[in-house]
């Protein structure tokens, strides 16, 4: 019996020295802090994370190969917990969802049928699918059997429709998917995403600088969805009120409708919607992604500078405006008339911009109420430029130096500042673009007698918006066409008293292909007038360089414009960025805009610490050229909604809007007219509604 006993103790003596050392030979050691991790996780193993399961995403977490808020689902207590663990900055969490841009569906062209198939894999790699479309949806819904939480449908027209509530951004339905059609973004990620090669956008909305998806706004206005409508313009234009009253529509040019019929009035359906919101007396939410914690200051308060700032704070960063003028808005405000963009329709844009949170200073002007060291001091971690184009040209003829001489920037804005100038009885105004014509139009309103437009070209070669020449025509404005200023003639007193100019003639084309105009010799002609506005184009002024600071390190270009790498507004100074007149010289308010948010799209890559480089396949407002059609089949011709406007008689006496906005019924029948075009798809028999 006691030999058992020993026995059996010395067994076990043996054993737990074997384990003892076993244990020291093959221990492994699991950092405590991963269960800890894991139990704040929302053990839904979805992948949505990237790692396989919770306890993966867990393990990635302590080792410091995924930021606490690696987990799409955890709350933002937990971020917070898990971070404390960790003794790191929780970081923003900003949710990832499934979008889908493809409405092609059974619209697409089908060129040949498989027999037996019924994966979208499998059609795609036997010779890319049925349909003519190369990025279109194949439709056999491997997505929808690859969504582990119902978050897919296939929509009645043949092409998936994702259920924003339920979708957890997890990216199975993305991998599934041969086409880019499904693509898992956050919403700053698809708020500056630019167009590329490979999105489903249609012709109207590729030629659109600010890249708005114009068929689909379109489209919920058809449907009654004027709010949805709202949002999907300010996805990519955060001044569709501005916008829908002053561009000239380059997108109508590209409209497929207007190949075999008229085009779609798309700008004024824009208006139509960004007006029912002002005058519905409730503004549209608009989401922000969670702050950032970091800092960007614009420089300049105009339609670029708006624009980024909307971007940048809806993307969670924080932002300051610095304006020189007495209000926000730049050339919207001061360079277009009242008449054209009333100034409460404007401050009500520009109030729900910086109601999301933007911080802004008016009076202050770069150079000389503060220098730029000051805004790095201060913390700012990104300097954005928007500083417009307010220097006029000069003719350089005698005389313009006279009393009575204006430029056309400084009277425009002189006037949208409400100061008293002296008007003249006789006007001429020396140019051929939207400044001159604005200028003409003002002065009739204030007043004066009789005005000239002098321009030494044709009608045909006026850079103008045809519309608005139309409307200075009929406002009484006469032109004067072929005429190059000679000298500005003036009395003893100083004051102007005519114009000479000479006639000319259009000889062969100069770089910008139009005619030359050469001078006629012995045509010199007086104009009897006596002021004179000199509008012949503008540029940026600079008057902050040279203090010796970072900005004399910036490269500049010969029309004292700022020299940008044109894919990401990134100056030769890694954190100074710019766009706008600034950086193209004078363009339209829509490339200011898009500019902005192109901007924005860099300064976030920067601001995130990530390397600032192009969008691989971004198609910068070029066209996918297999996308462009010479003829569109199946065309029913309708007439195009008619511009409502204030009677001539009931205008030229006072700054009231002209041009009005549509009927909701016109708006109605006008986006029925839309074929809600994507790269391939249309739809022909759309019918027109009453």
């Amino acid at each position: 019996m006691l030999e058992s006993v020993l026995f059996t103790l010395g067994l076990g003596l043996i054993i737990s020295i074997a384990l003892s050392f076993a244990s020291r030979i093959f221990y492994v050691y699991e950092d405590p802090r991963i269960a800890k991790v894991e139990n704040l996780l929302a053990g839904a193993n979805c992948g949505g994370c990237g790692y396989t399961g919770c306890s993966a995403a867990a393990e990635a977490v302590v080792k410091g190969e995924a930021p606490p808020n690696v987990c799409i689902l955890t709350s933002k207590e937990n971020v917070d917990k898990i971070a404390e663990i960790m003794g790191l900055e929780p970081g923003t969490a900003e949710p990832l969802k499934s979008y889908n841009d493809c409405d092609g569906g059974e619209r697409a062209t089908d060129r040949f049928y498989y027999e037996g198939l019924n994966s979208c894999k499998a059609v795609a790699a036997l010779y890319g699918g049925k349909r003519d479309c190369p990025v279109g949806c194949l439709g056999f819904g491997d997505c929808i059997r690859a969504c582990q939480f119902d978050a897919i449908k296939m929509g009645k027209n043949g092409f998936p429709v994702i259920d924003k509530e339920k979708c957890v951004g997890c990216g199975a339905c993305e991998r599934a998917c041969p086409k880019p059609i499904l693509k898992v973004r956050t919403m700053s990620d698809r708020l500056l995403h630019l167009n590329d090669e490979d999105d489903a956008v249609a012709p109207c909305a590729q030629t659109c600088p600010a890249e708005i998806d114009i068929p689909r706004y379109i489209h919920h206005i058809k449907e009654g969805e004027y709010e949805e409508a709202v949002d999907t313009i300010r996805e990519r234009n955060p001044l569709p009120l501005a916008c829908g009253r002053v561009c000239p529509h380059p997108c109508e040019s590209y409209c497929r409708r207007g190949i075999e019929d008229e085009p779609v009035a798309i700008n004024h359906l824009k208006r139509f919607a960004a007006d029912y919101e002002m005058n519905s007396g409730k503004r549209i939410p608009i989401e922000k992604a969670p702050d950032t914690g970091k800092r960007a200051a614009v420089i300049g308060g105009g339609p670029a500078g708006l624009s980024c700032a909307y971007f940048l704070r809806r993307a969670g960063h924080q932002v300051s405006i610095f304006e020189a003028m007495p209000k926000l808005g730049g050339m919207l405000r001061y360079g277009i008339p009242e008449y054209r963009l009333p100034k409460k329709v404007l401050d009500w844009e520009i109030d729900g911009i910086v109601n999301l949170g933007i911080d802004y200073h008016t009076n202050v002007r770069l150079g000389r109420d503060f220098e730029f060291g000051a805004l790095i001091a201060a913390g700012y971690d990104a300097i954005f430029f928007s500083i417009g184009a307010w220097s006029d040209y000069q003719l350089k003829i005698p005389g313009e130096d006279l009393n009575g001489c204006y430029t056309g920037i400084n009277f425009l804005s002189r006037v949208g500042n409400e100061e008293q100038l002296d008007i003249g009885k006789r006007a001429a105004v020396i140019g051929g673009g939207n400044t001159a014509i604005d200028c003409t139009r003002t002065l009739v309103r204030m007043g004066c007698e009789k005005v000239y437009l002098v321009y030494r070209r044709t009608r045909k070669e006026m850079p103008a918006n045809e519309v608005e020449i139309d409307a200075a025509e009929e406002e009484g404005i006469e032109f004067i066409f072929l005429a190059a200023p000679n000298q500005v003639m003036g009395d003893d007193e100083g004051r102007v008293t005519g114009l000479e100019y000479l006639k000319m003639e259009l000889g062969e084309p100069d770089a910008s292909g139009r005619r030359r105009p050469v001078p006629i010799e012995g045509s010199e002609t007086l104009l009897d007038v006596d002021m004179i506005i000199t509008a012949i184009g503008q540029a940026p002024s600079a008057e902050f360089r040279g203090k010796g600071d970072r900005m004399d390190d910036i490269s500049w270009s010969r029309k004292n414009t700022f020299e940008v790498d044109p894919a990401t507004h990134q100056t030769n100074v890694p954190y100074i960025f710019a766009a706008g007149d600034a950086a193209t010289g004078p363009a339209l308010v829509v490339d200011a805009i898009g500019g902005g948010r192109k901007a924005a799209r860099s300064m976030n890559l920067f601001l995130k610490g990530k390397p600032v480089t192009p969008q691989p396949k971004a198609i910068l407002n070029k066209h996918i050229q297999d996308t462009i059609f010479d003829s569109v089949a199946g065309i029913k011709q309708s007439k195009r909604v008619e511009t409502p406007e204030m009677p001539v008689a009931d205008r030229i006496n006072n700054f009231d809007e002209v041009d009005l906005v549509i009927s909701e019924s016109d708006a109605l029948r006008e986006a029925g007219r839309c074929l809600n075009c994507c790269r391939y798809c249309y739809n022909p028999d759309y019918e027109i509604q009453a």
